[in-house]
């Protein structure tokens, strides 16, 4: 897996994982990647730092500063928007298929059902037997008006 920060046409920041840099490029290129926040499909990579171990840097004696977390206050609403964006996006591109979604699941990866987006419900097990069938799925970021 690998980790990419991102940026819209409009300067929305959000971090996105991909399979493999391949990966990146071909959903890049057919524009299938759009921003949580504002669904623009114009996206590019954004600077990024280069991930450096703290150990190696010490024993050849160059230990860099750690980044300070931005304060909590600010972070906060812009976690809650990128989730926000991110959970509309999924619910408006997608079917939902509430309970059924492990069977559906399988019926997709093995072709017995037409290829499509698809979000449900399914128990932690259920999730866990799919992922260990080669089934590609992930949690549904939280609803934000579910967490007061």
């Amino acid at each position: 897996m690998i980790a990419y920060q991102l940026i819209c046409d409009d300067g929305h920041e959000f971090e996105a994982w991909f399979k493999d840099s391949t990966s990146y490029d071909s959903q890049e290129k057919a524009r299938q990647l759009a921003c949580p926040l504002c669904g623009d499909t114009k996206i590019s990579k954004a600077i990024m730092a280069p991930a450096v171990k703290a150990s190696v840097t010490k024993a050849k004696g160059r230990e860099i500063a750690k980044p300070q977390p931005p304060a909590k206050q600010q972070t906060a609403p812009k976690v809650q928007q990128y989730f926000s964006g991110l959970r509309k996006f999924i619910e408006e591109n997608s079917e939902y298929v509430g309970r059924k979604f492990p069977e559906e699941a399988r019926k997709i990866h093995y072709g017995e059902s037409e290829q499509r987006h698809i979000h449900g419900e399914s128990t932690i097990a259920e999730a866990k037997e799919l992922i260990e069938e080669g089934i590609d799925v992930a949690p549904m970021p939280p609803d934000p008006t579910d967490l007061n």
